[in-house]
C-alpha cells in the first residue's frame, strides 16, 4: 500500500510504522541507558532515593516510558470483518493498532486498504501468519492488549482440510498463548471462540413454529444456550476452535493469563463480504441486491441469534475494561433471545426491504448445523452490564445500504455487478 505524504509520521511519533512482512521490520528498539549514581549525585535525593527523574531512567528513559504508552492493541486476523471494525474503533479513539494477518481471504486487503486511508499510519500492519510463532511472539511481546481474532472459520473447508484447520485455529492458539506465557507482563486476551463447540445439540428439543424452530423447554427458550452446557465438537472446525476454547481458558488457569474466552454466535455488520460458508447473513443481502438464487440447506428454519458488529466490539471493550475482574472466565456472545432470527425469516426481511423476494434452491443438511443456537448472554451482561443494542431489522437495514455502496465502488473495476461479490 502507498503511502501519501499525510500518512508520514510526525516527528518523535513512535506509533506510526510501516507494514511489514514476516515480522522482518519492525519499529527498532530504543537504545538502553545505564546511568550511574556516582557520576549523577543529582539523581539522588539527600536520603539516598531516586529522584523521579533517575528512577524513569532506571526503567528505560523518557522513549521507554512513550513507548509503553503508545504500545498498540493486536488483533490477529485485523483485517477481517470483525478485525477492521475493532481497529476502527480503537484508532477512532486514539490508540495505535498492530493489525496481524496473512490476508488469505480475498478481499480483505480492502478493509486494510480503508483502515490506512482513514488513520494512516497508526494503523500498523504486519502481514504475517500465526503459524509462523516467531513474528507472532515478536508482535505480542510489542502491545498493550491482544484479540485473537485470526481463524479459519468454515466448517466446509474444516471438513475438505482439517490438518490445515488445526495448524491455524489450534495450533496459532497455541503459538500465541505461548508467547504470552513468555512474558513478565503479558497484555490482557480476548479469544473469539465459537457456538460450534457445543455441537449439534440434538438432544434440545424443538417444534417448528411457523418458519421456526423453538426449544420445547421453557427456560432454554427465554434465555437460550448457557456456558454451563457440556462441550461436544462437531466437525474439524468445532474439534479446533473448542481446542483453542480449552488451552486460553486452561492458561488463565494454570499459568495466570489475563484472558477470557467469547463463544461467539452469528455476527453480521459493514465490512462483511460475506459468502456461502460464513457470514450468512450479507451472503444473503448481496444475492438479493444481484437478483441471484440463494441456497438452503436444511429446511431454512434453523434459527440464530444475530449480533451487530458494533454491539460485539462494545463487549470486547468492555472485556478488557473488566479483565481483572473477570479473567480466566468463557462467555456466550451473542444477540440473545430478543435478536433471533430464521434463515426464512431473514428471506422474508430481505424481501420486504428489496421489495422483491430471491429465489431459494434448498439442498440437504451440513455435517454439524445447528437447527437452533442462541446465546444466553446474561453471565457477561451481569459482570458488565452489556447488552445488544441494534435490532435485526435496523442492522440488516444498515448492512445492506453499506454492501449497495460497496457494490457500486466495485461493479465498473469487476466488469458489472454480476462479478462484484468478493469471497473474503
Amino acid at each position: 500500500m502507498k503511502e501519501t505524504d499525510g500518512d508520514k509520521p510526525a516527528p518523535g511519533d513512535e506509533t506510526a510504522a510501516a507494514i511489514t512482512i514476516g515480522s522482518e521490520q519492525r519499529t527498532p528498539p530504543f537504545p538502553s541507558e545505564t546511568v550511574s549514581d556516582d557520576y549523577h549525585p543529582e539523581l539522588k535525593l539527600d536520603n539516598g532515593s531516586p529522584r523521579s527523574l533517575f528512577r524513569l531512567c532506571e526503567g528505560g528513559g523518557l522513549e521507554a516510558a512513550r513507548a509503553s504508552r503508545n504500545r498498540p492493541v493486536l488483533i490477529t486476523g485485523g483485517a477481517g470483518f470483525v478485525g477492521a471494525n475493532l481497529a476502527h474503533r480503537l484508532l477512532s479513539e486514539g490508540r495505535p493498532v498492530l493489525l496481524f494477518d496473512n490476508l488469505s481471504r480475498r478481499g480483505v486487503e480492502q478493509n486494510l486498504r480503508w483502515l490506512r486511508a482513514t488513520h494512516g499510519n497508526r494503523a500498523q500492519v504486519e502481514i504475517a501468519d500465526v503459524r509462523n510463532a516467531l513474528a507472532l511472539a515478536r508482535a505480542v511481546e510489542r502491545s498493550s492488549q491482544v484479540f485473537h481474532l485470526a481463524a479459519q472459520v468454515a466448517v466446509t473447508t474444516s471438513l475438505d482440510d482439517p490438518s490445515s484447520d488445526f495448524e491455524i485455529n489450534a495450533r496459532g492458539a497455541l503459538n500465541l498463548l505461548e508467547a504470552l506465557r513468555a512474558l513478565n507482563d503479558p497484555p490482557p486476551l480476548v479469544f473469539t471462540s465459537t457456538n460450534k463447540v457445543y455441537g449439534a445439540l440434538g438432544d434440545v428439543e424443538l417444534v417448528r413454529e411457523g418458519a421456526r424452530y423453538q426449544p420445547r423447554d421453557g427456560k432454554i427458550r427465554e434465555h437460550g444456550i448457557g456456558e454451563n452446557r457440556p462441550l461436544d465438537f462437531h466437525s474439524p472446525y468445532g474439534c479446533s476452535k473448542g481446542a483453542a476454547d480449552q488451552y486460553v481458558a486452561d492458561y488463565a488457569r494454570s499459568f495466570g493469563l489475563p484472558a477470557v474466552v467469547f463463544r461467539m454466535s452469528c455476527v453480521y455488520g459493514p465490512r462483511q463480504f460475506g459468502t456461502e460458508d460464513q457470514g450468512w447473513i450479507a451472503h444473503f443481502l448481496i444475492r438479493a441486491i444481484q437478483g441471484q438464487p440463494l441456497n438452503i440447506y436444511g429446511d431454512g428454519c434453523q434459527v440464530r441469534d444475530a449480533l451487530f458488529v458494533e454491539d460485539l466490539i462494545n463487549a470486547f471493550m468492555l472485556a478488557q475494561k473488566n479483565m481483572a475482574a473477570i479473567a480466566g472466565q468463557v462467555f456466550n456472545i451473542g444477540g440473545g433471545p430478543s435478536n433471533t432470527v430464521s434463515l426464512l425469516e431473514l428471506i422474508n426481511l430481505i424481501s420486504e426491504i428489496e421489495g422483491a423476494a430471491p429465489e431459494i434452491l434448498f439442498g440437504e443438511w451440513r455435517t454439524g448445523d445447528q437447527r437452533y443456537y442462541v446465546s444466553d448472554t446474561r453471565k457477561f451482561q451481569r459482570a458488565t452490564g452489556w447488552r445488544p443494542r441494534v435490532n435485526v431489522f435496523d442492522g440488516a437495514c444498515r448492512l445492506r445500504e453499506w454492501l449497495r455502496e460497496w457494490l457500486r465502488e466495485r461493479a465498473p473495476k469487476a466488469g458489472g455487478a454480476a462479478r462484484a461479490v468478493a469471497t473474503g
